[in-house]
């Protein structure tokens, strides 16, 4: 059976939806141990220079971007009036896998 780029786009946002669910709650607890003073502060900046962490949140700005980009996807196609031809929605795929793309890249060249 033969998908098509609008089911790979339905199934990435779907994935980068559950890897946000299960990535911000660790996100969010590191952030709120910065909150605890100098100290603790410090010793998060130390855990947040390690590469793993640092893959990490890339993997967080990459999520974010596809969500972002099939969940605006998913609104048009739900919202806009659509004609009866499918190039235009292969284009929407391809404009969020590239505006995905140009988010990483400009992530990972901040943070190097």
């Amino acid at each position: 059976m033969r998908r098509g780029a609008g089911w790979w786009a339905a199934m990435g946002h779907r994935l980068s939806g559950l890897a946000l669910a299960a990535f911000l709650p660790l996100h969010f607890l590191m952030l709120g141990r910065a909150l605890g003073g100098a100290e603790a502060l410090d010793s998060s900046l130390k855990i947040a220079e390690l590469p793993l962490v640092k893959v990490a949140e890339f993997g967080l700005v990459i999520a974010l971007a596809v969500h972002l980009a099939f969940g605006l996807r998913v609104l048009a196609i739900e919202l806009l009036p659509w004609p009866a031809r499918d190039g235009l929605r292969l284009r929407l795929v391809y404009l969020g896998l590239a505006a995905t793309v140009l988010v990483g890249i400009a992530f990972a060249v901040s943070v190097v």
